[in-house]
C-alpha cells in the first residue's frame, strides 16, 4: 500500500485546482470567442454621400448666369460691306470697339474719304437714340500727310509717352522723336485732341458732330444726313442768293463761339463746312488750336474767317476778314492781334 504524506495530498490539491483555473479559463475563454463570434458583426458605415459641387446654390446662380451670358453673347463683328474693301480687316479691328459697347451694329457705306482719314456710315445700336452714326478712322502713319503738321502741334498741350504735358525744350524734343513708338505716341494724342476738343465745342454751343466715343484711331459721332445720302460740304453746294448772309453770318458766330472754347479750327474752309437742309456743321478739328498756348496763332484764326469771307463773297456777301478776326480777338483774349 502506498504511503501519501501530506505533502502530496497538498501537491494534489493543488494541481487539481490548477486544472480547475486552466479549465475555467479555457472555458471562459470558449464562452468569450462563441459569444464574439455570435455576435453579428456590425458592418461598417455608409460614407455619407457628398453633394455634387454642381448641386450648391453659389455655383448654381454661377451656371445660370453663365448660361445666360452664352445665350446674349454677341455674333462676331462682320459687316458684309467691309468683305469687298481691300482694308476692310483695317476698318473691321478700327470699330470693333465700338460694336462691343453696343454703340454700332453693323456699317453701311463711305461717306468721306481723305488722305489722313476715311468716314463711315454706321447703323447705330438702338441704346444710343441715333438711327446712324458716323466713324471717322485714321490711317496709319496719317502723321505724313499733314501739312506742317508741326504748327498745330506746337500752338496746344502736348504729351510725352506717359501722357504727361510737356512744355519749352521738353516739347521740342517729343517733336524730333522719330522712333516708331514715339510716332505712335504723337498719332494717338493727335486723335484723342480731336475727340476732346469736340467734345468741348459740342458742349459749348458750336454747331458740331455730337461725338459719342473714341477708341485707337477712330471716333464715333453724329452722322449728319440721310442713309446713303450724307450731309455734303460746302465746297460741292450751290447756295441760294437769299440764303447766303445767313448762313454766312451763322459760321461766324460759331467761330466766335470756338474761340470762346480756347479753340480756333486752323483749317477751316469750305471743305469742311457741312451743308444739310439749310444748316452749316463744322467738322475735322484735328488741327484746332488753343490760343492760350501762344497767341502766335492768331493768323490761323484771320485765315479760317479769309476762307469763308471768300467763298460767300460770290454770293454777294460783303464783309473784312482781318476786322471781324481782331473784334474776336479783342473780346475773348483782351489784347491786341
Amino acid at each position: 500500500m502506498t504511503d501519501y504524506r501530506e505533502d502530496d495530498f497538498l501537491r494534489e490539491d493543488q494541481d487539481f485546482e490548477d486544472a480547475l483555473i486552466y479549465k475555467g479559463v479555457n472555458r471562459q475563454r470558449k464562452r468569450l470567442h462563441v459569444e464574439v463570434t455570435k455576435k453579428p458583426i456590425a458592418s461598417a458605415p455608409k460614407p455619407t454621400r457628398k453633394t455634387s459641387y454642381e448641386q450648391s446654390e453659389d455655383v448654381q446662380r454661377w451656371l445660370t448666369m453663365h448660361r445666360e451670358d452664352e445665350e446674349s453673347a454677341k455674333p462676331p463683328f462682320n459687316p458684309a460691306f467691309l468683305a469687298s474693301l481691300r482694308d476692310g480687316p483695317w476698318v473691321r479691328s478700327s470699330l470693333v470697339q465700338f460694336y462691343e459697347d453696343d454703340l454700332i451694329t453693323d456699317v453701311v457705306h463711305v461717306v468721306k474719304s481723305g488722305k489722313e482719314a476715311t468716314v463711315y456710315c454706321c447703323t447705330a445700336h438702338p441704346s444710343t437714340g441715333f438711327e446712324y452714326l458716323a466713324a471717322k478712322i485714321y490711317r496709319p502713319r496719317m502723321f505724313r500727310s499733314l501739312k506742317n503738321d508741326a504748327v498745330y502741334r506746337f500752338n496746344r498741350a502736348q504729351y510725352d509717352l506717359d501722357g504727361n504735358i510737356v512744355r519749352g525744350r521738353q516739347q521740342r524734343s517729343v517733336q524730333k522723336a522719330s522712333n516708331e513708338r514715339k510716332r505712335a505716341a504723337q498719332v494717338a494724342h493727335w486723335i484723342e485732341h480731336e475727340f476732346a476738343v469736340q467734345q468741348v465745342l459740342y458742349e459749348g454751343g458750336v454747331r458740331v458732330p455730337r461725338p459719342l466715343a473714341q477708341v485707337g484711331n477712330s471716333i464715333l459721332m453724329e452722322y449728319i444726313g440721310d442713309l446713303g445720302d450724307p450731309a455734303p460740304t460746302l465746297q460741292t453746294v450751290t447756295l441760294e442768293r437769299a440764303e447766303a448772309q445767313a448762313l454766312f453770318d451763322d459760321i461766324i458766330e460759331n467761330i466766335e463761339l470756338c474761340l470762346a472754347q480756347q479753340c480756333i479750327h486752323g483749317d477751316l474752309s469750305a471743305y469742311n463746312l457741312l451743308y444739310w437742309q439749310g444748316i452749316i456743321t463744322l467738322i475735322d478739328f484735328a488741327q484746332g488750336v488753343d490760343p492760350h498756348y501762344n497767341p502766335d496763332v492768331y493768323p490761323l484764326l484771320v485765315r479760317d474767317i479769309e476762307r469763308v469771307c471768300q467763298y460767300f463773297s460770290h454770293y454777294g456777301v460783303q464783309a473784312r476778314a482781318e476786322e471781324l478776326a481782331h473784334a474776336m480777338w479783342q473780346r475773348y483774349l483782351g489784347e491786341n492781334a
